[in-house]
Formats: structure tokens, C-alpha cells, sequence
């Protein structure tokens, strides 16, 4: 015989929407309304790097690997960040590695490339 736990939760948690119950295209939306209050250079790096992603996007790239190599991605983030140096100076490594997994993070889950349309 099994035995179940009732676990008492608070009343907002089960409500629709809340981030425990929200499914895979309401997180997706979420992330993409939070990325539009990104600082204007920050939104701008965002974009370029979506559409240098672009060329990664295609049936059998790394990006859709289960586990994406980490080096590879470090590689794309770097070559990334050397296109962005020359275009318009220096950008943080940092910055630049974060956006370009949040970028594959939408790719993989069936999101909107770059920024949402309304922009």
C-alpha cells in the first residue's frame, strides 16, 4: 500500500501562471518580455548575437546536442565576441557567453529567434 505525503502549499502556487505550473511556451514568453528590460547595449548584443547564431541553427547542429559540448560553446561565444569587438568595441566575455546560451535555450525549446517581434 502506498503511503502520500499531502504537502500543504500556499494559495498563489497553484494558481495559473505561477512559475511552477507555467509551461514550456509561458517560460519562453516570460524570458522574452524580461529580456526586453535588458539595457539598451545589453539589448543590442542580444539582437547581433541572434542573428550570428543563425548560422548555427540547422537540423543536426551542436546546439541541439542533449549536452552541448562546453568547449564548443565557449568557442562560439568567443568568435561571437570577436565579431562584436570589431563592430562596435570591446564587450564583456562574460555577457557574451550568458546571451549566447540564452539564445540556444530558446532555440532548443522552440522559441522566437532573438528579441519578440514587437520590438
Amino acid at each position: 500500500m502506498r503511503h502520500f505525503k499531502m504537502v500543504a502549499r500556499p494559495f498563489f502556487m497553484t494558481l495559473p501562471g505561477y512559475p511552477g505550473r507555467m509551461d514550456e511556451k509561458e517560460i519562453l514568453n516570460d524570458l522574452e518580455y524580461l529580456q526586453q528590460t535588458y539595457p539598451g547595449e545589453v539589448r543590442r548584443c542580444q539582437r547581433r548575437i541572434a542573428e550570428i547564431l543563425d548560422k548555427y541553427d540547422y537540423e543536426g547542429s551542436m546546439i541541439y546536442d542533449e549536452y552541448p559540448d562546453r568547449f564548443s560553446l565557449y568557442r562560439i561565444a568567443d568568435t561571437i565576441g570577436k565579431i562584436l569587438e570589431r563592430e562596435s568595441g570591446k564587450v564583456s566575455g562574460d555577457l557574451i557567453q550568458v546571451l549566447v546560451c540564452d539564445e540556444i535555450y530558446k532555440r532548443r525549446h522552440g522559441g522566437k529567434r532573438g528579441m519578440i517581434a514587437f520590438l
